[in-house]
């Protein structure tokens, strides 16, 4: 392979798994945005998957002209200096809470799928987080050109094993585009949420491209593999009778694979958690080492420690006061991204 096609894919790879996470992996986030909508859901993950190629490669390409390494300057040149300081502030609130929900899902999942203490899942997880964060930007690229095609492998294996329950059933229906108008809205929330967590990684992703084709061909690659996952997804919860009263709903399909197929799914939640977990640690050590006197390893130790320390008391109350106010700036980050024209076009 050659190392142009080898950094497409690498940053393809790093799009799809600083994107996805534990909601993604369960299926819980997808039941949220699309399935509860039925058959419109399919509509708006198309809505979704364009926004994810057009913004998320604008994104980077927009970094790589403007010559900037981290989100908060991204959000200065965005914003101007005084709404900067706001969304930025915003930011490393809601990355080192996502931060403790990752790592304390990690616990969650040795405890619940493997029987093991929820303490020995969180501390493995902060040693591999640890060892992989010290190699910067490269251990990312190459811990998702790991995980990244084992998740699609994933995807397409429930596809085909539930082939024979939908085979002759009418996938859309009209009264599904007419009855909630909501279903228009969700794609957009859904895209500008994660497009707005995903810049802690996709503005300093874009200084590793040799030029701006490897970036529209990595974006490219990148929203649409992002769509494929997702599609893959909405198609095997919505063969799922009773999807929206399950709070894993993918385990109650995986449940009745077999044991193999159970346990690809565990690597696969692990690493959707573990490829968001590494790449908001990423972002916010990014933004402090700018404002803060620290050396890396001092600041990386920090954030693990008090990441650590919020895994323990969980963080949904904290979220569930957050996340509204958040996806309002996600939104206005999504339409000032889409209107702003990129310097030298």
């Amino acid at each position: 392979m050659s190392g142009r096609m080898k950094q497409i894919l690498q940053i393809a790879a790093t799009y799809i798994g600083t994107v996805v996470g534990a909601g993604f992996a369960t299926g819980r986030e997808i039941v949220e945005f699309f399935t509860k909508y039925g058959s419109a859901g399919f509509a708006g993950i198309l809505i979704s998957g364009f926004l994810f190629i057009m913004i998320g490669t604008k994104l980077m390409i927009i970094a790589r002209r403007i010559n900037v390494y981290s989100f908060d300057e991204m959000n200065r040149y965005l914003f101007g200096a005084a709404v900067a300081r706001v969304v930025n502030l915003l930011m490393l609130i809601m990355l080192f809470g996502v931060t403790g929900v990752m790592l304390s899902g990690t616990g969650a999942l040795f405890r619940e799928q493997l029987q093991l203490p929820f303490q020995a899942g969180v501390f493995l997880t902060v040693i591999i987080t640890y060892i992989v964060m010290k190699k910067g930007i490269q251990g990312i690229l190459w811990t998702n050109s790991l995980i990244v095609p084992v998740m699609i492998l994933f995807s397409v294996i429930l596809s085909i094993s539930l082939f024979h329950f939908s085979a002759g059933r009418h996938l859309f229906f009209s009264h599904d585009f007419t009855a909630h108008w909501r279903w228009i809205l969700s794609p957009f929330a859904y895209a500008a949420f994660n497009l707005t967590l995903a810049q802690a990684v996709l503005v300093p992703l874009s200084r590793e491209a040799k030029d701006e084709s490897v970036i529209k061909w990595g974006g490219f690659l990148g929203g649409l593999g992002l769509t494929f996952i997702l599609l893959n997804s909405q198609y095997v919860l919505y063969s799922v009778p009773r999807v929206l009263s399950y709070e894993i709903p993918i385990a109650e399909i995986v449940g009745g694979l077999g044991v193999g197929v159970h346990y690809i799914f565990i690597f696969v939640i692990f690493g959707e958690i573990f490829s968001t977990l590494i790449g908001n640690l990423f972002g916010l050590a990014g933004a402090l080492q700018k404002n803060v006197r620290l050396s890396n390893n001092v600041i990386l130790i920090g954030l693990l420690a008090g990441s650590y320390l919020l895994s323990q008391v969980g963080y949904s109350e904290l979220l569930h006061y957050l996340y509204p106010l958040f996806g309002t700036i996600a939104l206005v980050f999504l339409g000032v991204v889409s209107i702003k024209k990129v310097q030298g076009d």
